[in-house]
């Protein structure tokens, strides 16, 4: 089995300020990873072009964020612009379409950014500019590469913007297991008074409160075999939240290390049983000690990168 392929880029860096949003964090990951000693395939991704940008996005807001013009548009996702700003979400949104190219090749890649979930076609929303999900999905599709596609997002947050995409577009499919509801660019702690509507191919399944491993355990395999029943995928996009951990500041759940690397294991196990490639990315995680958020995404790789090298 050769190593498996990671992307990342000291380009998804951008100057940010005192921001809640670790953005150190991709690198920070990528230093973890190679102190394992495991094998593995580091690649830079070319920034994806306005040509792939347009399959998803509206030209205004591209206009917007490449320009910084206006500037209200431009900081919709609630990021301060800047030309590096502008820079880094073209990589990070790159880094996808290069992970989903190389796991349809191999069986499984990972993109070290998240897949900025909140997204719509028109303007960002939470700490999300471009969906790099929606894009990288496009871009393959336009290379006559992919058919069906399911996204499975356990972010702590509700993954409104790529259910916004997905609307028309009904050969992908997503499933949200969140504990945050997310909606005006504004999370929804309590969920008890929230869900999000299903729609054809979109489900979503909040997540009550204080719930722990083996209960969410039981809540994700259920979901994610209906979805893929559901969707019968040529791929599944695997947004890896770090935030349902029980020390970040937005989590209501009492989920540990060691309950988020089952959940990515029974992720990766389900879709390499039924033969399904799996590309991967970095979600959330606020927690203030980094090293933990870090742990977390490293968590993820070594359950890929355990399970892809043992098939």
């Amino acid at each position: 089995m050769t190593a498996m392929s990671v992307v990342h880029s000291p380009r998804y860096f951008a100057e940010l300020g005192a921001h809640v949003m670790p953005i150190r964090k991709f690198a920070l990951v990528r230093e973890a990873i190679e102190r394992t000693g495991i094998p593995v395939t580091i690649e830079a991704p070319s920034p994806v072009t306005d040509e792939q940008l347009l399959r998803v996005h509206a030209p205004a807001y591209v206009s917007a964020v490449s320009t910084g013009e206006p500037r209200a548009l431009a900081e919709s996702q609630k990021f301060p612009w800047s030309a590096g700003l502008a820079d880094a979400v073209r990589h990070t949104s790159g880094g996808c379409v290069l992970a989903l190219r190389r796991a349809l090749e191999t069986g499984c890649s990972g993109n070290l950014a998240s897949g900025f979930h909140h997204a719509h076609a028109d303007h960002g929303e939470g700490f999300c500019t471009f969906n790099g999900l929606v894009v990288a999905l496009e871009a393959l599709r336009a290379e006559g590469r992919l058919g069906r596609a399911l996204v499975v997002d356990l972010d702590l947050h509700y993954g409104n913007g790529t259910a916004s995409l997905l609307a028309s577009r009904p050969w992908a499919h997503q499933i949200s297991v969140y504990g945050n509801g997310y909606d005006q660019n504004r999370a929804i702690k309590d969920v008890t008074g929230f869900q999000a509507p299903d729609t054809a191919n979109c489900r979503s399944v909040p997540l009550r409160a204080g719930i722990r491993g083996s209960e969410h355990l039981r809540i994700v395999e259920r979901a994610l075999t209906e979805a893929l029943d559901r969707s019968r995928p040529d791929v599944v996009l695997f947004q890896a939240g770090a935030d349902p951990y029980r020390e970040d500041p937005y989590s209501p759940l009492l989920l540990d290390l060691a309950d988020l690397a089952e959940r990515d294991t029974l992720v990766f196990e389900t879709c390499f049983r039924r033969g399904i490639p799996v590309m991967w990315v970095l979600a959330g995680g606020y927690t203030e000690d980094v090293s933990k958020v870090v742990a977390v995404h490293l968590g993820t790789f070594l359950a890929a990168n355990r399970v892809h090298r043992g098939r």
